[in-house]
């Protein structure tokens, strides 16, 4: 009658054991932060390799060492106070732990940037977390120059350099050299509040420009317990190649890190010919994953001895069915863990017994613990449906319903940095009685009779692609600052055999006025994130409406790409031609079979 009973009962066991600890530290006046416990374990284990980068060792001893004297450099030459925010433009590399960790040794709140993110959209992210000073890594320097013009003149640029070419920019490393490796003083890092901020991370959320979630003690305490909650140990080897700007890399990989006393690989950049070989090499057996990166592995040629690795479990979210099956059938008895979760939320899923689809399970007192439901959604209105009396609806066990998880003391929501409009944006008031208030995720999820959670679908203005959370009001802001679109309308249509939704932009021409393909191309690739760039264009007469006068997408995402229905003139964005071609039904052709590379 209950299968799960015991595994749900483990994990439930889990979950508790963790509150209870961190429930502890408080009652007793102690507030116990993942940089507290990071100290702790450079005292107890100061040479067991923490980090693992391009085959140098860094150990917890050399971590904190590093991270003190940077530290010290800005306790010297910057005036900055406890509860200041410092904005970190930089790739995966140690000393984004470094700066990262020396910040927080001052008190400060870091703000991860997003080296992927463009010119407008990173003054943008810049501005809205109010930063004291911004530093760049050295190989961002490009992104730099870009922005340092328009850049507010109140913003102090430190670069990881010996040597500068801007003006009035400084340099880092040459400081870092000469600094002290002491401490500094305890109360400039001390904790008053486990729901103090203490990161920003980005999200693009459901509208607009990318936004700041605040992130606390609380909530990175809450991520870095994942790998442990799945079962990794301070034995495991994880190897992260996701970047670190992402709250998975940050707060679950190298913060997971932390809570285990575990050694972290580090990779700049995902390599699907060099992952295998990596593992093998550094004997990983915990790795980190995104949907897409799955599916690379997959398509990578086969080898021989592929099973030939200590990977014992592979945690993340996103990967599909068949990929996951194809996963394990090629690659060998790696536990999948599949998880849940947005970086601003205060609800998270996680699969723990290995379910092929599922996002995790649910159950009486995982609700009682985190209270959510699944309401009934208008697609066409894009909102959530209200009965006579005002009052949302649950949906039936099967169908696909909105998420949303109640906000309160235990499961608080700490809303974005600098904008209280986005944070109230994201609240629901009312939904099931008078003065309830709950956390709208933005994701349709499904609930099957045996309480397993699957993803469905996201609402609103972003869809996924390559990993990445892509807002489509930012992508049509930027086509239409081009003098010959009237209209954009930004949307995501599904491509056979690919993670996610691929970028489609329908397109309105001003009166009188011709396409210009080069310079669309131009504009997306100089303003855009890589995969924000729209792969398809569909040049239209007119902008169908909804009845509330937004733009019509649900219509246009059904029809999707294909030239043989479409009378519409529609292109695609072939990058080995790095322009707009063409979209004819021959190259649709080659497009689902998989042979193009998107």
């Amino acid at each position: 009658l209950f299968p799960y009973f015991w595994a749900d009962l483990r994990y439930l066991l889990k979950v508790l054991t963790y509150g209870l600890r961190v429930e502890m530290y408080r009652l007793r006046g102690r507030v116990v932060t993942v940089l507290d416990k990071f100290v702790k374990l450079a005292e107890k284990q100061p040479h067991k390799p923490f980090l693992i980068y391009e085959g140098t060792v860094h150990t917890y001893r050399d971590v904190d060492r590093r991270s003190n004297r940077i530290a010290q450099v800005f306790l010297q030459h910057e005036a900055l106070k406890k509860g200041d925010t410092v904005a970190l433009l930089m790739g995966n590399e140690p000393d984004f732990i470094h700066v990262w960790f020396g910040l927080a040794k001052l008190g400060c709140v870091v703000a991860f940037l997003n080296f992927n993110v463009r010119f407008r959209s990173l003054l943008h992210c810049v501005s809205c977390c109010e930063p004291k000073i911004l530093v760049v890594g050295a190989d961002l320097l490009g992104t730099l120059e870009e922005i340092l013009p328009k850049l507010q003149k109140d913003v102090s640029v430190w670069i990881m350099a010996k040597e500068s070419t801007f003006p009035s920019v400084h340099t880092l490393l040459d400081k870092i050299e000469v600094a002290s490796e002491d401490p500094v003083p305890v109360n400039r890092c001390s904790a008053n509040n486990l729901k103090s901020a203490v990161l920003y991370i980005f999200t693009s959320g459901t509208t607009g420009l990318p936004k700041a979630a605040v992130i606390s003690h609380f909530q990175i305490l809450k991520g870095a317990a994942g790998l442990w909650a799945f079962g990794a140990t301070s034995e495991d080897i994880i190897y992260i190649t996701l970047p670190l700007y992402h709250s998975a890399a940050s707060l679950l990989g190298i913060g997971g890190c932390i809570e285990l006393g575990a050694t972290c690989v580090l990779k700049k950049k995902f390599s699907a010919s060099q992952f295998w070989s990596d593992c093998r090499r550094y004997n990983v057996t915990v790795i980190q994953y995104i949907g897409e990166l799955c599916r690379y592995l997959c398509n990578q040629p086969v080898k021989e001895g592929e099973k030939n690795h200590k990977v014992r479990l592979a945690v993340g979210n996103g990967v599909r069915n068949d990929v996951w099956r194809e996963f394990l059938d090629r690659f060998g008895a790696v536990k999948i863990c599949e998880f849940y979760g947005a970086t601003e939320g205060n609800i998270c899923f996680m699969n723990h017994t290995g379910k092929i689809g599922s996002v995790g399970r649910t159950n009486f007192f995982y609700k009682l613990f985190f209270p959510f439901d699944l309401i009934k959604y208008d697609f066409q209105k894009d909102e959530p449906i209200r009965n006579k009396h005002g009052w949302c609806e649950k949906v039936k066990k099967g169908e696909a319903g909105l998420l949303i998880s109640k906000v309160n003391a235990k499961n608080p929501f700490f809303g974005y940095a600098g904008n209280k409009r986005h944070t109230e944006k994201k609240l629901l008031c009312e939904v099931f009685k008078k003065g309830d208030l709950y956390f709208n995720t933005g994701d349709l999820m499904v609930q099957d009779h045996d309480n397993f959670l699957y993803f469905w679908d996201r609402i609103g203005d972003t869809f996924r692609w390559k990993g990445e959370n892509v807002a489509t009001t930012e992508v049509s802001d930027v086509i239409v600052m081009l003098d010959f679109i009237q209209e954009a309308n930004v949307y995501g249509v599904s491509v056979p055999g690919h993670e996610g939704k691929a970028g489609m932009a329908s397109l309105i021409l001003k009166h009188n006025a011709s396409l210009d393909l080069e310079q669309i191309y131009k504009q997306v690739v100089t303003y855009l994130p890589s995969y924000a760039c729209p792969l398809f264009l569909r040049v239209q007469e007119q902008m169908e409406m909804t009845g509330t006068f937004k733009q019509q997408k649900f219509q246009l995402v059904d029809e999707g790409f294909n030239p043989s229905t479409i009378t519409d003139p529609l292109y695609f964005l072939d990058n080995s031609k790095k322009a707009y071609v063409l979209l004819t039904k021959e190259l649709h052709e080659i497009i689902l079979s998989g042979k193009m590379k998107l």
